[in-house]
């Protein structure tokens, strides 16, 4: 009895030299629904109310609803088109500013049973949701807090019918990926005929955490909720598509009045939303939304400005590639169909990524360390090589910078680097450094910090190399999941001529006549020191195009105007007047098409409610 005791024993004590326990979670982690979501890591959002029928960003809310009626609408051929470009899901715009619901909500009258599509009879977000299934993609919707049509809107009972809208859409249509909710809130409307502009306290008015996100977490407990700061995704804090290059999935949340808590478009600092915080308080991951087009709706005169497959492809490594998710808007036009070129610009998307991504160049490298975490499979090297997103190699707990040496199946020759980490520990790498093997000496090709869910590392130029040496670095034993070579596939693209838009604007000469202008340098952006500026024409133009400075600084954005136009700079008729709708987040040039053609000798642009002056970093005029 004694030698068999003795016998056991001693077989636990070596298996215990072999075994090792799993390295402990390292900071705050994400929750299974936000998993999830960064395994998706594209998808796209779709603009499409009455604002597509009015050539607008943002409606007021006054439209007819007998404009929505489209002609060809056809939900297959856009989620076919995100599709065909790789798209994990699809998100319905259920309802923007202008407050048109797209399903027949028992809330209001404004939706789409009271326009002429279907006969009153039709709901647009379930053939969305349809569409999005019989493609293979997730679905989500948006519901825009902010309502310009609803006479309701700052009272409480406003927010009890936003609610309940809330509830509609996360009980009819099956399961969803995300509540997607921006900051817009308050400001000028319709508002029932009141024609004003509306104040709300966004911070509490809402009752965010108090009564609107427990609906999604008890009817859709998987879908994940964007807004500016979460809970589970933030906004990058920009509509370029881009996440910093240091870009962390946690982040401490700041507000800009002391004892009030960020919410979503209320007291927040916005200063961190697109690095993140190394170490923060909660795992909120950057969205990075960018339009395929410039603008979020479709407008004719940008058909010839629709994103390139490799102006995508640079989005996706920024995004992507940086560890946030890309959310891509599609812009229907008003026939209720995707337009050619966006259509073309996503399926050569689609294949360069397949394409670029198909052949792993590490696929049967060979990888060493002195730095091993005892003998088991579940901690062994060769995990970085295969598909597992969670499956990964750790050096002992002590070790907090081991060395990988890779030795490549042959001469491979790349321009690419992924590099992921076991993020169900949390993430805790600082940073990587990549070499290579170069006539008996170690040669530096890449280095990345904030590795997260997933790091794509571009190189300047393709190289070619047999080794590499991987160098990480991390407060705590690292937890490296995927190591992968590819090398960017590209073709030439152009859009096909027979569809290229016929209204391309042509820039007409013109002549400011101002004497109180700043050029202020070197932001490369004008001060004007008064409401208006006085343009002299030469010839006669069809539009205008105020471009606002570039330097990232909000103050001096024009957001609404009035457009004046005489022959004697003494008598001004009024021409048009209106708002750059959304200009603060997606400062691009903004293009008034005017209803005539304007021959007088003088235009007048009128910059409205600015306390003094405004900027610009070009104004121009078209023919």
């Amino acid at each position: 009895m004694k030698t068999i005791s003795f016998l056991i024993a001693n077989t636990l004590v070596v298996c215990s030299l072999h075994a090792q326990e799993a390295p402990k979670p390292y900071g705050v982690l994400p929750s299974e629904r936000q998993l999830k979501w960064h395994e998706m890591e594209t998808y796209c959002l779709i603009h499409y109310t009455p604002t597509t029928f009015q050539d607008k960003e943002w409606g007021f809310g006054d439209a007819d609803p007998k404009i929505f009626n489209p002609s060809q609408f056809d939900a297959n051929q856009i989620a076919k088109a995100a599709a065909s470009a790789g798209f994990k899901g699809l998100i319905s715009v259920a309802k923007h500013h202008d407050g048109f619901c797209l399903w027949p909500t028992k809330t209001n009258t404004y939706n789409i049973s009271q326009s002429p599509w279907k006969e009153g009879k039709g709901d647009m977000v379930k053939e969305f949701m349809e569409a999005s299934h019989k493609n293979g993609m997730a679905f989500g919707t948006y519901l825009s807090a902010w309502d310009r049509n609803d006479l309701r809107y700052g009272t409480p009972a406003y927010t009890d019918a936003y609610r309940e809208q809330l509830t509609e859409l996360m009980s009819n249509y099956g399961e969803l990926f995300t509540s997607w909710h921006d900051g817009a809130n308050g400001g000028d409307g319709y508002y029932g005929g009141s024609n004003e502009k509306r104040t709300i306290n966004s911070a509490t008015y809402y009752e965010w955490e108090e009564k609107t996100w427990p609906i999604i977490r008890k009817l859709q407990p998987m879908a994940s909720i964007f807004s500016d700061v979460g809970p589970d995704m933030r906004w990058v804090g920009n509509e370029h598509g881009h996440a910093a290059e240091t870009s962390w999935a946690t982040i401490t949340t700041k507000g800009t009045i002391e004892g009030v808590k960020p919410m979503p478009g209320a007291s927040t600092d916005a200063s961190n939303l697109p690095t993140g915080d190394r170490n923060g308080k909660y795992w909120i991951p950057a969205e990075c939304d960018v339009p395929q087009r410039p603008g979020w709706f479709y407008h004719k005169n940008q058909d010839t400005k629709v994103k390139t497959p490799n102006q995508l492809f640079d989005i996706y490594l920024k995004s992507v590639g940086r560890g946030a998710n890309m959310n891509l808007g599609l812009a229907p036009m008003p026939e209720g169909i995707l337009h050619p070129n966006d259509v073309k610009s996503l399926k050569y998307f689609g294949e360069k990524l397949q394409k670029t991504f198909a052949h792993n160049l590490a696929k049967d490298a060979k990888a060493t360390t002195k730095h091993l975490r005892g003998k088991s499979a579940e901690f062994a090297l060769k995990n970085i090589f295969d598909d597992d997103r969670y499956s990964y190699y750790a050096p002992k707990d002590k070790v907090l910078n081991p060395e990988i040496i890779i030795t490549l199946n042959g001469e491979k020759e790349f321009d690419l680097i992924r590099i992921r980490e076991n993020i169900k520990l949390g993430q805790r790498l600082d940073s990587v450094v990549v070499e290579k093997w170069n006539d008996g000496n170690w040669e530096k090709i890449a280095s990345a910090t904030s590795i997260g869910a997933n790091r794509l590392i571009k190189l300047g130029t393709a190289i070619k190399a047999t080794k590499l040496k991987v160098k990480l670095y991390a407060p705590v034993a690292p937890t490296l999941s995927d190591f992968a070579l590819f090398k960017e596939y590209d073709e030439p693209f152009a859009f096909d001529s027979n569809v290229i838009s016929s209204q391309t604007l042509i820039r007409a000469t013109h002549k400011i006549l101002n004497s109180n202008l700043a050029v202020n340098s070197p932001s490369a952006y004008t001060t004007v020191k008064s409401a208006d500026l006085i343009v002299e024409l030469t010839e006669p133009i069809v539009a205008l195009g105020y471009f606002p400075r570039q330097d990232g600084i909000k103050e001096g954005i024009v957001l609404k105007y009035d457009i004046f136009e005489s022959q004697d700079k003494v008598n001004w008729t009024k021409v048009q007047e209106g708002e750059f709708a959304n200009v603060l987040s997606n400062p691009i040039e903004q293009i008034i098409e005017f209803d005539k053609i304007i021959s007088s000798k003088y235009l007048k642009f009128v910059a409205k409610d600015m306390a003094v002056g405004f900027t610009f970093g070009e104004f121009n005029v078209y023919k």
